[in-house]
């Protein structure tokens, strides 16, 4: 009974010990929890981002070839598909007729006014000798008409000399009125020559955008990343603004966590930021707060609350904020849309 005793005794001072151990561990864990806590901010309402271009159609016509496999990773101006392009070459050599039509008639215009100027220029000299000969016309006739008065000519000779002139008179004004109708010839054939270059810039837009179009049976790829969501299939009729399928750019990848609203204010940009990617635990990632949301996820959404109702109640609303990744995932099989754990370093 009295070594029963003994080991009752024992066990009676050791058990509280024990506990006491418990406790102060306990206190512990709790103490640099609460601390740690204090020193980040963490959101688990957090996803890897980063920039998926749909690739649409800009022609019309039958999917000739595809030029990629699915998921396969391409780099920017590699071919995608590409379009029966047969309609297009049409249309481009009809363009390409229409302008060389276009050249050789601004050609025969400009040769028409260069005509015109050499005809107005006839015309002026023309003008200069007949004004020669008007003017000695009036002279003849004044001086016959001075000898008509003293008697030292005969009538004869004064009516020669009036015809004269009157014929000179008659011949300039002949010649003015040709001058003036080829003048207006020449102006014709200026404008006409204006219209021609007019018309030559036209048919040469209309080239260019019979290339473009034609440019747009070869569908590329606008940026690097991995080609995927294929909706289209060869020999399908394509139509301009069919979804053909989306690159994921996964060499600028970056997340997007939305924190509460009352985390936000111990945010800070270029705060150090550890990312736990759920697919890949024993691969974290480190970045930095790039830039916060112009407003909540709620103001962005489809049907916005409305918080003017009677039934109000109040939800913590969530900011967005970008992390700009600083470690590389793209070489793994991180891709955007999973799911992360995001804990800010605020002290």
């Amino acid at each position: 009974m009295d070594q029963h005793d003994d080991k009752k005794k024992k066990a009676n001072k050791v058990m509280p010990v024990i506990l006491g151990a418990v406790l102060l561990a306990g206190a512990a864990v709790g103490i640099t929890a609460f601390i740690r806590n204090q020193a980040v901010e963490t959101t688990d309402n957090a996803q890897i981002d980063g920039n998926v271009t749909p690739i649409t159609a800009r022609a019309s016509g039958l999917l000739k070839a595809i030029r990629f496999s699915d998921n396969q990773y391409v780099r920017r101006g590699d071919t995608l598909f590409l379009i029966e392009d047969d309609d297009y070459q049409i249309k481009l050599a009809q363009a390409q007729a229409a302008l060389t039509a276009a050249k050789l008639n601004a050609d025969i215009s400009c040769e028409s006014a260069l005509s015109s100027k050499a005809n107005v220029s006839t015309a002026e000299n023309t003008i200069i000798a007949a004004r020669v000969r008007l003017n000695k016309a009036v002279e003849d006739f004044e001086r016959y008409k001075t000898l008509m008065q003293n008697e030292a000519t005969t009538q004869e000779k004064l009516d020669a000399a009036k015809a004269e002139k009157d014929a000179a008179e008659a011949q300039m004004a002949v010649l003015g009125s040709q001058l003036t109708g080829v003048s207006k010839m020449t102006s014709v054939a200026l404008k006409q020559v204006d219209a021609a270059s007019v018309a030559i810039r036209q048919k040469s837009a209309d080239v260019d955008f019979a290339r473009l179009q034609l440019s747009y049976t070869v569908v590329r790829a606008p940026s690097s990343g991995i080609v995927s969501k294929r909706g289209v299939q060869t020999g399908q009729l394509i139509q301009p603004g069919t979804p053909m399928c989306a690159i994921v750019d996964i060499d600028s990848m970056f997340v997007t966590a939305n924190f509460k609203e009352t985390q936000v204010k111990r945010l800070k940009l270029g705060a150090k930021v550890s990312v736990e990617v759920d697919a890949f635990p024993d691969k974290p990632l480190t970045g930095t707060i790039a830039s916060f949301s112009g407003a909540t996820g709620a103001k962005f959404s489809l049907l916005q609350p409305d918080n003017a109702t009677g039934n109000f109640v109040k939800v913590v609303q969530r900011v967005p904020v970008k992390i700009a990744l600083e470690s590389h995932p793209g070489a793994g099989l991180i891709r955007p849309g999973m799911s992360v754990e995001a804990k800010v370093r605020v002290k």
